[in-house]
């Protein structure tokens, strides 16, 4: 996450401050030459010497700043996620003072105060992601008015940062009426009960003991079949998600399918049910002792196929997935 520079941008604007300096500049410049009063000529000069040297030492400070993107916490589309900026002041002769630095992905721009030459902090920030997927960071943005305020200076710092963006989770869960069956919540008579009785049949997912494994069925099919008691199925939610985009359906359909599974997942853990996720050619499992983290992770970076994917069942599972141009969650 090195920063690389590029060139120095320049002069953005003329602050208040300096429009009013350059304007008595020139002021006393005509009243010089009309008069020829030579205490005019050196205070003409003088000023004329403030502004280069005012020139020189912004150019000079910024050029000397590197930035890195120290790190940042769990991101989550929408929502702001804390991070840190360290920066550097490599220069040995300038203290730049009053530094902004900003960036689209900053929820607001960072202000620091003073940076002494040849030192480094470490300043608090806050980023904000429109989308999930992979951000890349590639360029923030510097100013500083340093030293007389008399101009806004901009640099353009090279980053190179990537973070994975957690999908969007709904202010309302879409399926929680599904939910709620599954979390043990509808009548005796339709859900499974408490008990040791085999309840259905699943497939092996890293972190389940070997002791539930159905070793006849699991033989017969050439792969790990786990059973599944009523007890487990009461507390469990296996969530499936389908990728598949028909042609009709939008960008934000598809966005908005991944964000509703997001939401469940999400519920589910908050009441402390063990979660199976299923993506095509992989399936992941959070208990309830876990993060779901990994299980974000993953739909974080499902993309849509446009042609459709097989994917087994179980009994009770919530599909995910998009008919008629709008996402659907329905109960296997």
């Amino acid at each position: 996450m090195a920063a690389h520079a590029f060139e120095f941008n320049g002069v953005v604007r003329l602050t208040k401050v300096g429009t009013t300096y350059v304007l008595a500049t020139i002021v006393l410049a005509i009243a010089a030459l009309n008069t020829g009063n030579n205490a005019l000529y050196i205070a003409v000069a003088f000023m004329l010497g403030s502004l280069l040297l005012s020139g020189l030492a912004s150019k000079g400070g910024l050029k000397k700043i590197d930035v890195e993107i120290a790190g940042i916490d769990e991101a989550w589309a929408g929502r702001p996620a804390d991070g840190a900026l360290r920066v550097r002041n490599r220069s040995g002769i300038w203290n730049v003072r009053d530094i902004v630095i900003t960036s689209p992905d900053l929820e607001k721009s960072v202000y620091i105060a003073l940076l002494e030459r040849g030192r480094e902090i470490s300043v608090p920030a806050r980023f904000l992601f429109p989308r999930r997927g992979i951000a890349r960071l590639a360029a923030l943005d510097s100013y500083t008015r340093y030293p007389f305020g008399f101009f806004l200076k901009k640099r353009r710092l090279r980053v190179s940062s990537e973070v994975v963006v957690f999908p969007r989770v709904l202010s309302e869960d879409p399926a929680g009426e599904r939910f709620r069956e599954v979390a043990g919540e509808q009548s005796a008579s339709n859900r499974a009960g408490a008990g040791t009785e085999i309840h259905s049949f699943r497939e092996f997912v890293r972190g389940d003991s070997l002791r539930h494994v159905y070793w006849k069925k699991s033989a017969s099919l050439g792969r790990w079949i786990m059973k599944q008691t009523e007890l487990d199925a009461g507390r469990a939610v296996h969530i499936v998600v389908d990728p598949f985009k028909p042609r009709r359906a939008s960008d934000e359909d598809f966005e908005e399918m991944i964000s509703s599974a997001a939401t469940l997942v999400h519920h589910a853990s908050l009441r402390g049910l063990d979660v199976t996720l299923s993506l095509p050619r992989v399936t992941m499992h959070a208990r309830e002792s876990q993060g779901t983290a990994p299980l974000m992770h993953a739909l974080a970076l499902v993309e849509p196929v446009y042609e459709p994917v097989h994917q087994p069942l179980d009994r009770d599972a919530i599909l995910f997935s998009i008919s008629g141009g709008r996402h659907d969650a329905k109960s296997a």
